[in-house]
């Protein structure tokens, strides 16, 4: 995976709350057996709605998505990470999560930017009044901004998270991050304190 340190980019606005894992990507799309090509059944069923926000060629090529509360909640399917990555975004930014489905986000690279609830529907009007507002989401930093429309927002993310999406680590760098800071502490380690090991 790719580090991530900020995502800067206009942002579609996804004025909707309690989005499941099944309404971003339907079950019809499950078949698939490899990891590319889902961005064509992001939210399909949606999709056949010529006015859904998507469809809007002001949105085209949008790197952010900024949704109501509850997103990624439901089933435990990876798929609907990547079809997000598949179709271009980098950042989700929204009140609140499906634990599973941030836990996927940040091993794949995308970034759940969990913010407040109050912040969240500001940034979500602003960037619905105006398509060409440009948002950052800034992974060092934890924080959401959109200097155009006067806001700046924080958001939740906890180091060994941060550390996965800063250095672009996969489960299997993150465990040999941690052996290596055991090993580094061990070296260290003053001989009256127990070992970690």
């Amino acid at each position: 995976m790719e580090p991530v340190r900020v995502v800067t980019s206009r942002a579609v606005p996804l004025d909707r709350s309690d989005v499941d894992t099944d309404q971003i990507i339907p079950s019809d799309w499950l078949k698939r057996v490899e990891r590319t090509g889902f961005g064509k059944g992001l939210f399909a069923e949606w999709r056949d709605d010529r006015d859904f926000v998507l469809n809007q060629p002001e949105h085209a090529g949008a790197a952010i998505l900024v949704a109501g509360p509850n997103f990624g909640v439901g089933s435990s399917r990876e798929h609907a990470v990547w079809a997000l990555l598949d179709y271009g975004f980098r950042a989700v930014v929204a009140p609140r999560f499906g634990d599973i489905f941030r836990n996927n986000s940040t091993r794949s690279g995308l970034v759940p930017a969990q913010v407040e609830p109050a912040f969240g529907r500001r940034l979500l009007d602003a960037v619905s009044a105006d398509a060409d507002l440009e948002v950052t989401v800034d992974v060092e930093r934890r924080l959401v901004e959109a200097p155009a429309a006067g806001l700046e927002g924080r958001f939740e993310l906890d180091e060994l998270t941060q550390r996965r999406l800063l250095e672009g680590l996969d489960d299997v760098g993150l465990t040999l991050r941690r052996a290596d800071a055991i090993k580094e502490f061990e070296d260290r380690r003053p001989s009256w304190l127990p070992s970690v090991g």
